[in-house]
């Protein structure tokens, strides 16, 4: 079933605007960071990790970005590339503003935790004139990191782009993904994430993100009218995770789905949710219902929570597939649905 209509048309699926950043996840885990003396490289930042699990699904992404003008700028480029995301839109820092770098603690497959380099940081930078509208004119839909609008000049970019997309019919994605750096009091939080959600077709965070969202509106909304009101404004899919407690899609037609995490034996506790993007994505890309769409995104988050990081081991459509058949033999046919 169609719950929103893409220009077909057009040779690009996704362009994603956000951070490209790099992650060091402890080849030692279950220690503390500090004793912790071996890491593995990845590619890291939700909205990368994103466009390369689309891309695994088949799905054509374009990226909006800036990256540091070094080794690890040629590291996230070179990779991203492999993987078949087009990045003719990524472009170097001028004034040696630097990647991200994100060194996670593993202590046990329920307790995790970031320690992260920010400084002059480089995704940031995207600024105004970096948004080319012909690019977005080419491509069905548009996704904003919220993570992107934390500070000027990226928070413009971000607006610009936003407007673009709306002029030319190309569908807007809002990925709430709120992270606490580089944002400075809740206030600001509230009014741009506002800004992007009011024009977005589909919405997705946590309860939490969306109590950011919200807070200068209308605090304390429930689910459903948190559905309702970005319903008001422009969206057509409003996605709320509850984490443990599993997710719920609610569609403008008045429907509302909700699924249960897959259990599997984790390893670590964050690089589920870009997983979840990315599967849930491609089934709304294909037309799925909305059911069958949760389904594939639960199955991919719980994927990537027993895998070491958060890119690289971004399975394709059979794996997720395979994935869910084994599930259900072990734990029975309805074992997601909620």
């Amino acid at each position: 079933m169609k719950y929103i209509e893409f220009d077909e048309k057009r040779p690009m699926d996704i362009v994603f605007l956000g951070r490209i950043a790099i992650d060091f996840n402890p080849i030692d885990y279950f220690h503390p960071l500090e004793e912790c003396t071996t890491f593995k490289k990845y590619v890291g930042g939700s909205p990368a990790n994103t466009s390369i699990g689309v891309t695994r699904h088949g799905l054509k992404a374009g990226f909006f970005a800036k990256v540091s003008d070094d080794q690890f700028g040629n590291f996230v480029t070179q990779y991203m590339e492999k993987e078949g995301v087009d990045t003719s839109r990524i472009t170097r820092c001028t004034n040696g503003e630097k990647l991200g770098l994100t060194f996670t603690e593993i202590l046990s497959p329920t307790e995790s935790s970031i320690l992260m380099y920010r400084n002059e940081i480089a995704d940031l930078q995207l600024s105004p004139e970096d948004i080319d509208e012909e690019y977005i004119k080419n491509s069905k839909a548009l996704l904003i990191s919220g993570t992107s609008l934390a500070a000027s000049p990226s928070r413009e970019a971000a607006q610009k782009a936003v407007l673009l997309a709306k002029k030319n019919g190309t569908r807007v994605i809002f990925d709430i993904d709120y992270r606490a750096y580089n944002w400075k009091n809740p206030d600001e939080i509230s009014i741009y994430y506002e800004a992007v959600a009011r024009n977005a077709d589909i919405i997705m965070g946590s309860r939490e993100e969306f109590d950011l969202t919200e807070r200068l509106i209308q605090p304390g909304r429930s689910d459903e009218e948190t559905a309702k009101a970005w319903f008001e404004q422009n969206a057509k899919i409003v996605l709320i995770k509850h984490g443990k407690e599993g997710s719920t899609a609610y569609t403008k037609n008045g429907e509302k789905y909700s699924v249960k995490p897959f259990p599997v034996e984790a390893l670590k506790g964050f690089g589920g949710g870009d997983g979840y993007a990315s599967a849930f994505l491609y089934g709304i890309f294909q037309g799925w219902d909305m059911i069958d769409c949760l389904e594939f995104g639960s199955a991919e988050a719980s994927m990537m929570v027993k895998s070491h990081s958060c890119s690289e081991e971004l399975p394709n459509t059979e794996q997720v597939r395979e994935f869910i058949r084994e599930e259900k033999e072990k734990y029975g046919e309805m074992i997601a649905r909620a």
